[in-house]
């Protein structure tokens, strides 16, 4: 299929989406990217194919980052980031032609992708790429010293986030040793691999969002998630458990895995960037494309 066109949209006021929308689509995926990223990230990338197999494609920047309002800027929210998907999802239902509704999410936004499809039963697929399913086992891969580095100004900022005070930034990604929430050695040149000349990425966050990770373990619900939903997970990744991931596979009742011998973000350029999306392409429009039984 040619290339499809894409447009600019605004879902709910405040979140910056493009929308791919092929002439007689009968399915649609919701694409949300990572901790921090914004949609320019090489997951724009993913979106495109989808669209060349003939799949509706929506790709959006959660509140508070890239090219969507709210204010503080970098803030981390994950319950509005929640609230971001299903925003995009009653969106994707409402375009003309579609039957089928699936999500993609990677890294963060893979966990995000298996927690709203655990809790909507009319999603009919799902993909989690190198997912976050775990944010315990990922909390603690971080060097004992950073950790408390950092837990030091998330309890600042979150402290004073209640007194009504500016937030306290953080670096996303840094090198090894630097306070970050990602500085495994692969966290900043991996970053700068994805980043676009002229991206509206920040490597900063709101610090409070140190405290909660750790409690967000999406994978827990995996038994619920009644769709299919493919597991593509990196071996060699060092900021998730390849473990924890590959468990959300083996407890889905419908779910497939699918193992890459590679980092967490080798996965979104060359050889595997298309290994890994032309499985993903076939997945999605397997499953999002039947029609509606009469």
């Amino acid at each position: 299929m040619a290339a499809v066109l894409r447009q600019d949209i605004t879902l709910g006021g405040e979140v910056a989406a493009w929308l791919w929308h092929p002439e007689g689509a009968t399915g649609a995926v919701v694409l949300g990217h990572g901790f921090s990223a914004v949609r320019d990230q090489r997951i724009d990338a993913y979106a495109e194919r989808f669209a060349e197999a003939g799949l509706a494609a929506l790709l959006f920047d959660y509140r508070h980052f890239g090219a969507s309002g709210g204010q503080p800027r970098q803030l981390l929210d994950i319950k509005r980031q929640l609230e971001d998907w299903r925003t995009a999802i009653a969106y994707a239902r409402g375009l003309d032609g579609i039957q089928h509704v699936g999500l993609f999410g990677s890294s963060f936004g893979g966990g995000h992708a298996l927690q709203v499809a655990a809790s909507d039963p009319n999603i009919s697929a799902a993909v989690a790429q190198c997912p976050m399913t775990d944010g315990l086992q990922a909390a603690l891969r971080m060097p004992p010293k950073t950790a408390v580095r950092v837990a030091k100004v998330a309890l600042q900022d979150e402290l004073g986030s209640r007194l009504g005070r500016k937030p306290k930034y953080i670096q996303a990604v840094g090198r090894p040793g630097e306070v970050a929430i990602m500085s495994a050695p692969d966290s900043q040149p991996g970053f700068e691999s994805l980043t676009p000349e002229g991206s509206q990425w920040r490597n900063a966050v709101a610090a409070r969002i140190g405290l909660w990770v750790g409690t967000y373990r999406p994978g827990r619900h995996a038994a619920s998630i009644t769709c299919p939903v493919l597991i593509a997970v990196c071996e060699q990744d060092s900021l998730v458990s390849v473990d924890a991931a590959a468990k959300v596979a083996d407890d889905a009742p419908q779910g497939e895995l699918a193992r890459y011998p590679i980092g967490h973000f080798d996965i979104y350029t060359g050889e595997w960037f298309e290994r890994a999306v032309t499985r993903q392409a076939e997945f999605l429009a397997r499953h999002l494309t039947a029609t509606t039984t009469p």
